[in-house]
């Protein structure tokens, strides 16, 4: 991955939906200004959804995504819709796609409420206006129905992509972005001393996107960060004239951090960070003490957010496996699944341990910890569950005094 490139985790997600035809592909190409998107007369051209970075401004780094038609028919067109609404999951605003001259139908209707219901931020677009000219009585009409912004485009002339855009700028969620990684915890001139044993996952001369990230969080409020092997640590912190605010060490060299550390300095994970920044730590902590619960035999579903190469001692495959089974006293059926896939059958299973997420924004983060929790099974991710096993999880947790106060009352 190249790090001056925003991860499309931390873009905001536009989707854009709309009927067969309605030139939804054109839009995005327009949008986009290069062809990026299949465009057919034939219906039906669009079958899986289609990802595509680019900038915004002043918004900045967005991902457009590109869906089959809300209409599509036939047992494949069925699936294709359903496919296209599991984009909702992880949109943070919607573009709806109107032809002006096939105009409104329940289909757009009934979008607008699902929309409603998640709380998107949805602008209709009524695309095609060289081939029927909307007026302004048109646009208050459509206002008036699907009681969401409106604006009138041309994908193929271009006429109204500015409109649009400044549309998109004036409507997009506040706040989407607002959370940080670390820098809510700091004062300006804070030390951070990060513990970055070297990932043979990553690849060579580079550091893994939790990491990057963070420290570029810690510069960004004007904080210093420190950079340590987990060997170096305890000489690390010899050598500063201070003591450091806080350690932030890779999960799987939390016990050496631990001991390393002073108790009177915070301690706590990158992936306990990115369990906050991307998703909720608060339901991952209570989802530690299900650990407790676990019996031999029981099913533990493994997700990740992405698919890598693993290495030998993998830690979704390997290593917190063996540590469960270790809590545990015995054997436990552990699944796992990576990518976007994530299965219907959570009920199975008896915790859900997810990673960090880093490669998934925040909507589908909390999208996936709302499916566990409603299939009424608890969750964790990485760092919170290494954590615990560990049993150093009150001090992983110290930069966030309420949660170890959860913790003691649970």
């Amino acid at each position: 991955m190249i790090m001056n490139h925003t991860p499309r985790g931390n873009r905001l997600h536009i989707a854009i939906f709309g009927r067969r035809n309605a030139g939804k592909s054109s839009l995005i190409n327009a949008l986009t200004n290069q062809d990026i998107a299949v465009v057919s007369d034939y219906a039906g051209t669009t079958t899986d959804p289609v990802y595509k970075s680019m900038e915004i401004l002043p918004i900045g780094p967005v991902v457009i995504i590109d869906t089959a038609g809300i209409d599509d028919v036939g047992p494949l067109g069925e699936l294709r819709v359903e496919k296209s609404k599991e984009v909702l999951k992880k949109a943070d605003m919607v573009l709806l796609v109107i032809d002006a001259a096939e105009g409104l139908t329940k289909y757009e209707q009934d979008l607008v409420e699902e929309c409603r219901k998640r709380e998107l931020a949805v602008i209709a677009v009524i695309n095609k206006i060289d081939l029927q000219p909307v007026s302004e009585a048109d646009m208050k009409e459509y206002e008036e129905q699907l009681s969401v912004p409106v604006t009138a485009v041309s994908a193929i002339t271009g006429e109204g992509i500015m409109d649009l855009k400044m549309g998109i700028i004036r409507h997009a969620p506040k706040g989407w972005d607002d959370q940080t990684i670390i820098g809510d915890l700091l004062q300006p001139g804070d030390t951070v001393v990060l513990v970055v044993p070297i990932d043979l996952a990553a690849p060579k001369g580079r550091l893994i996107l939790p990491q990057v990230q963070t420290i570029r969080d810690i510069l960004d409020h004007d904080a210093i960060a420190v950079v340590s092997k987990e060997r170096e640590l305890k000489q690390t912190i010899d050598n500063l004239t201070q003591k450091p605010k806080i350690v932030v060490t890779d999960s799987q060299a939390f016990l050496k951090a631990d001991a390393d550390t002073p108790p009177d300095v915070l301690l706590t994970s990158f992936s306990i960070l990115f369990a906050r920044y991307k998703g909720d730590l608060e339901t991952l902590v209570a989802g530690a003490k299900a650990i407790e619960k676990l019996k031999p035999g029981d099913k533990v579903l493994v997700a990740e957010a992405c698919t890598h190469h693993r290495v030998e001692d993998d830690i979704g495959t390997v290593k917190i496996p063996r540590w469960m089974r270790q809590f545990v006293g015995g054997e436990l059926h552990f699944e796992w699944v990576s990518g976007t896939k994530f299965p219907d059958n959570l009920k199975d299973y008896k915790l859900v341990v997810h990673c960090g997420g880093c490669m998934i924004n925040r909507r589908e983060m909390l999208s996936r910890i709302m499916q566990v929790r409603e299939a009424g099974v608890p969750i964790v991710n990485y760092g919170v569950a290494i954590a615990h096993l560990h049993g150093i999880l009150r001090r992983a947790l110290s930069p966030f005094p309420h949660l170890v106060e959860m913790l003691d009352n649970n």
